[in-house]
């Protein structure tokens, strides 16, 4: 789960006045099967008859390609199966192709550097050279382990011993380890994570998403997240994520760039078909790369879609159920949430600052101190935001959705589409929460909180 919040713009464009030519008005009659279009002027009109004006601006997009249409096509039966209670009989082949394929990447890793290594003892002058870098590209395609943060963004036990012990005691009741750090970030989402050798477990909360769910959500939210431990989510493994990091820093390496502009006169014929077939050459190697990306892809898709919803079953078991499906139902409110942020920046931009006058030769008429109204503390953005997701019309809430559905739309690419997760949820029986948090915590939790939302709530509102 890992989405940004905009920092100078929203990505989803404020709602269209009704008298807009691009948009028809609210209230109106569909064009299609002439039903009444949704009522409220703040977000998209559309037709919940038809499905006219679902997303505007796209109906005439491009359609799937068969890439994208055997992936969605893959991503229902994997619902299926999960709905049914049984296993993926895929998906276990799939792992150990994908194990073998990391094998190979980690054998040419250790291959490289073994060459460099015999190079630089036994080679001549040339060949050492040679190996040299040999050797610099080999630290240079090391797998990338991550490395625990500490960042003005990091909580440590010290500092919110409230926060920390709600984690603890949902990770004791997934059967989880206890996470080594907290981390709060300024994007729509959370995540959870295991780095260095050690692989310690690091969670990171997005203030933007866990300021508008409540408590029950946010536990919830911590169940799915700590989930990731005890679900079985080889993705998040030493041998797999090392793999793929190496991979994609060989793919960075190679990666064509931009063509440029051509050479001079100054250069020989002879070096410019030296670039020219080296660029060739780049671009093979890149291209194998890149399908050795989409492979990895491939082959992890359906088990890390089913370890997404494995880790939304734990949400379930530890927050119940009714607080599991809203939490991942506050996920389709990323757009709304992006207008809202925007709105709020631009009338904190217009609204007059504090001005202190002194009294002068000048102006002998003015008082010898007048003030204009000050704005508001940037705690109050996350107010506004929780009012405005509390205001979103039931239309709205529809139309996400329903757009989720056709588009297959889901946080990334590593997550099943967001509609499947929320009907998954609610398909399995229904379950209460078995961790809860008492108010005295809640308020604790938000103290400790307090300097982080008023920080992040200023660099959002600054943009």
């Amino acid at each position: 789960m890992s989405t940004p919040l905009p920092t100078s713009a929203p990505t989803s464009p404020p709602a269209p006045s009704p008298t807009s030519p691009e948009q028809p008005a609210h209230g109106a009659a569909c064009p299609r099967c002439a039903a009444a279009l949704t009522a409220d002027p703040r977000f998209t009109a559309w037709c919940p008859a038809c499905d006219w004006n679902l997303s505007p601006g796209q109906d005439g997009a491009p359609a799937p390609t068969r890439r994208e249409r055997a992936a969605a096509d893959r991503t229902d039966r994997l619902f299926e199966e999960q709905a049914a209670g049984g296993d993926s009989p895929t998906a276990r082949r799939d792992w150990l192709l994908a194990s073998a394929a990391a094998g190979l990447v980690h054998l040419v890793t250790v291959g490289l550097l073994c060459l460099a290594v015999w190079l630089l003892v036994t080679g001549s002058t040339v060949q050492r050279c040679a190996g040299v870098v040999a050797l610099v590209v080999a630290v240079a395609l090391r797998p990338r382990l991550g490395r625990v943060p500490r960042d003005q963004n990091v909580l440590d036990r010290a500092s919110a011993p409230a926060l920390y012990g709600l984690a603890d005691r949902v990770a004791a009741e997934l059967g989880a380890a206890p996470v080594a750090v907290i981390r709060v970030t300024d994007e729509f989402n959370a995540s959870y994570g295991l780095v260095g050798l050690r692989r310690r477990p690091v969670l990171e909360l997005g203030l933007p998403f866990w300021e508008v769910l409540d408590d029950r959500q946010r536990i919830a939210l911590l169940g799915h997240e700590f989930g990731h431990h005890v679900n079985g989510d080889h993705r998040r493994s030493l041998w797999l994520h090392s793999a793929v990091s190496a991979l994609a820093a060989w793919y960075g390496m190679v990666r064509p760039d931009r063509p440029g502009r051509a050479h001079g006169d100054e250069l020989s014929l002879l070096i410019r078909i030296g670039a020219l077939v080296g660029a060739v050459v780049l671009r093979a190697v890149a291209w194998l790369l890149l399908q050795g990306l989409y492979l990895f892809d491939r082959l992890t898709s359906r088990a890390g879609q089913q370890a997404e919803y494995r880790a939304d079953a734990l949400a379930v078991r530890v927050g119940g159920s009714e607080a599991a499906g809203g939490m991942l139902a506050t996920l389709l409110l990323f757009g709304p949430v992006c207008t809202a942020v925007g709105r709020i920046r631009a009338e904190e931009r217009r609204r007059p600052r504090t001005v202190r006058r002194g009294r002068g030769p000048e102006r002998p008429e003015q008082p010898e101190q007048s003030e204009r109204p000050k704005p508001p503390a940037p705690e109050l953005l996350w107010e506004r935001l929780r009012e405005h997701l509390g205001s979103v019309p039931a239309t709205e809430h529809e139309r996400l959705l329903r757009l989720s559905a056709r588009d297959h739309a889901a946080v990334d690419s590593t997550h099943p589409p967001t509609h499947l997760r929320i009907a998954l949820v609610e398909r399995a029986e229904a379950r209460s929460a078995v961790v809860t948090a008492t108010p005295a915590e809640v308020g604790a939790i938000a103290a400790e909180l307090a300097p982080h939302r008023a920080r992040i709530a200023a660099d959002l509102l600054a943009g």
